[in-house]
C-alpha cells in the first residue's frame, strides 16, 4: 500500500499564502492561539517524511537554518519538529549537502520522485507551501489529502498571487473540519481531478 501524501498549507480568506516570520502580518498573520500551536506540534510530531520544493527549502534554511542565526532549540517548538523529520527536497539547482538534520535531495522529475516515495516510503508524506510543486503533484493524482488553514484575515492589498491560480480543477471531498481558537478554520480534502478518473 503507498504512503499517503498529504498537502498542507496556510492562506487568508482571499487564497493568498504567506510564510514570512516577523511582524504580525504573514505566517500566521498573528492570530495564531495555543489550540492552533498545540495542534500544529502534533501533526508535524507524528511518524512522517516532509517534502519539500527548492524555493520552499531555501525559505525555511533561511528563518530555520544555522545560517539564521537560531539554534533549533531556539526555534518555536512547531517549526523545531518540523526541522526535525526526515525531508526530501526536490531540486534541480540546489547541491548536497544540505544544512538541514536529515535532509535528502532529489534532483529528478517531481512527479516521479513523489511517486517513488510513495511506493517506498514506510510513513505518510506531507508538504508544507511548496504551491508550484503541490499543484503538479495533485495534477498529476499523487496528492491524497489538502489540508488548508484558513486564518481570519483578507489580503487584498498585500497578496501577491492566490495559492491555487492556474491550478488545474478539482473537486474535493471535505474529510473533516476543525476550528482552532475560535477563529482558524483547517480544512481537509480529497482531491480529484475535475472530469479525470473518478
Amino acid at each position: 500500500m503507498s504512503a499517503s501524501y498529504t498537502f498542507d498549507i496556510f492562506m487568508t480568506l482571499d487564497g493568498y499564502g504567506s510564510y514570512g516570520p516577523g511582524g504580525d502580518w504573514g505566517g500566521y498573520w498573528g492570530k495564531h492561539g495555543p489550540e492552533l500551536l498545540e495542534h500544529r506540534l502534533a501533526q508535524v510530531s507524528e511518524d512522517q517524511r516532509m517534502v519539500l520544493g527548492g524555493a520552499t527549502f531555501r525559505e525555511f534554511s533561511r528563518w530555520y537554518g544555522p545560517e539564521s542565526g537560531e539554534l533549533a532549540g531556539e526555534i518555536d517548538p512547531v517549526n523545531a519538529a518540523a526541522r526535525a523529520l526526515p525531508t526530501t527536497v526536490i531540486s534541480s539547482t540546489l547541491d548536497t549537502p544540505l544544512d538541514w538534520p536529515d535532509a535528502t535531495l532529489e534532483k529528478g522529475d517531481a512527479v516521479e520522485t513523489v511517486a517513488r516515495l510513495k511506493d517506498e516510503s514506510p510513513v505518510p508524506l506531507r508538504s508544507h507551501g511548496s504551491i508550484s510543486l503541490n499543484r503538479s503533484l495533485m495534477a498529476a493524482g499523487l496528492v491524497d489529502r489538502v489540508q488548508v488553514t484558513v486564518f481570519p484575515v483578507v489580503s487584498g492589498r498585500t497578496g501577491e498571487r492566490p495559492i491555487f491560480e492556474r491550478a488545474a480543477d478539482f473537486d474535493l471531498e471535505l474529510l473533516s473540519t476543525t476550528v482552532l481558537d475560535g477563529r482558524t478554520l483547517e480544512l481537509v480534502y480529497r482531491p480529484t481531478l475535475h472530469g479525470g478518473p473518478a
